[in-house]
């Protein structure tokens, strides 16, 4: 196998037997996925930023009891959300046809849905006694006492970054290990500022930038779908590879039959970035709500995830209604590479490929 002594380092430091992550998809990764890839010998992860700190335990717990491997634990670390009543209220108005087309109303008004690992002291308190092997971090970094305090429960720190200064900022701040988000991946971006500047970076450079400028380990993620990707990102001098899309049409993801469908059509091969349905960038499958973005400004968007309040509405009012076009179909550039296998059979087959490699 093409192995560095990168990828040996990070597979012992982690407790994994492959350079093999799963990527934390909130709302489709599930603790059976997380303890499958785990078993199989990589590193399963779970997302929990859009959980309650009840669940979030609740989510570990069920991995616990399907596995004694390594874990991860993924949250997000937006800055939390400025009401903008106004532009909240213009954005209800804009999208009013779209539920008048589905026989429905939009909310009266919007709300914050989820809760920033930043300013969510009893997440940290379950994560801190849970102590899973790793804890990794998306859209920014925690309070640094808070990061001085998982590093020293011996917690693996992880942390997105979709540019070099984002990965310096964040080894600065004492996290373990980068996790070099290319611009082809699904779901959402993890750069730091969604307003500010994006060179919008592919895998390949950016692995190569980090790997060359940074000593700590670096994870690539982005498009990357078998063990022959995985094998040229470790070439790239990545420790390893996080893979999400690739998991979407496993047994295991929480992914429902419209998402799945759509996956196998050719919509996975003109995914989209937009904003519009959550108020973050993120890359989709095409569908009607990502068409329907392309015509909204960036600065009409309320911030995040106060516009997901609107998204969601508009998705549960399109569902009861037998239109599945508006929901949030998270997906990465490779998506029509997606394998419909067990999420454990999946790493094996990766395994077998990145052998012959």
């Amino acid at each position: 196998m093409p192995y560095t002594d990168a990828s040996r380092r990070l597979i012992e430091w982690l407790g994994i037997d492959w350079p093999i992550i799963q990527a934390p998809m909130a709302g489709v990764s599930t603790p059976q996925m997380a303890a499958a890839v785990s078993n199989a010998g990589g590193l399963g992860s779970i997302g929990v930023g859009a959980m309650t700190t009840a669940a979030a335990a609740q989510a570990i717990d069920a991995f616990r009891a399907r596995s004694s491997r390594s874990l991860n634990v993924n949250v997000f670390c937006h800055r939390p959300a400025q009401s903008d009543p106004p532009r909240e209220s213009a954005w209800l108005d804009r999208l009013r046809p779209l539920f008048t087309a589905q026989q429905a109303q939009p909310p009266a008004a919007l709300t914050e849905i989820y809760t920033s690992f930043t300013v969510n002291e009893a997440m940290f308190t379950t994560l801190l006694g849970a102590r899973p092997t790793v804890v990794s971090f998306h859209f920014g970094l925690p309070r640094p006492e808070w990061i001085r305090a998982l590093r020293a429960a011996g917690i693996v720190l992880f942390a997105t970054a979709t540019s070099l200064a984002e990965a310096k900022a964040s080894v600065e701040a004492g996290v373990h290990v980068i996790v070099a988000q290319g611009y082809e991946a699904g779901g959402h971006r993890g750069i730091f500022d969604p307003d500010g500047p994006d060179d919008q970076l592919g895998t390949v450079a950016l692995t190569r930038l980090l790997t060359s400028a940074l000593t700590v380990p670096i994870i690539a993620a982005g498009g990357i779908m078998d063990g022959w990707g995985i094998a040229a990102v470790l070439k790239l001098g990545a420790a390893a590879a996080q893979m999400g899309t690739a998991f979407l049409a496993t047994d295991e993801s929480a992914a429902d039959a419209a998402y799945r469908n759509a996956l196998c059509s050719d919509a996975a091969y003109h995914t989209v970035m937009t904003r519009a349905i959550s108020g973050r960038p993120a890359r989709a499958l095409a569908n009607r709500f990502t068409a329907w973005g392309t015509q909204v400004r960036a600065d009409e968007v309320p911030a995040y995830p106060i516009a997901y309040d609107a998204g969601k509405a508009l998705h549960a009012a399109a569902q009861a209604a037998g239109e599945s076009g508006f929901a949030a179909q998270w997906a990465g550039q490779g998506a029509p590479l997606a394998r419909k296998l067990g999420a454990g059979a999946l790493v094996t087959e990766w395994v077998r490929e990145l052998s012959g490699c």
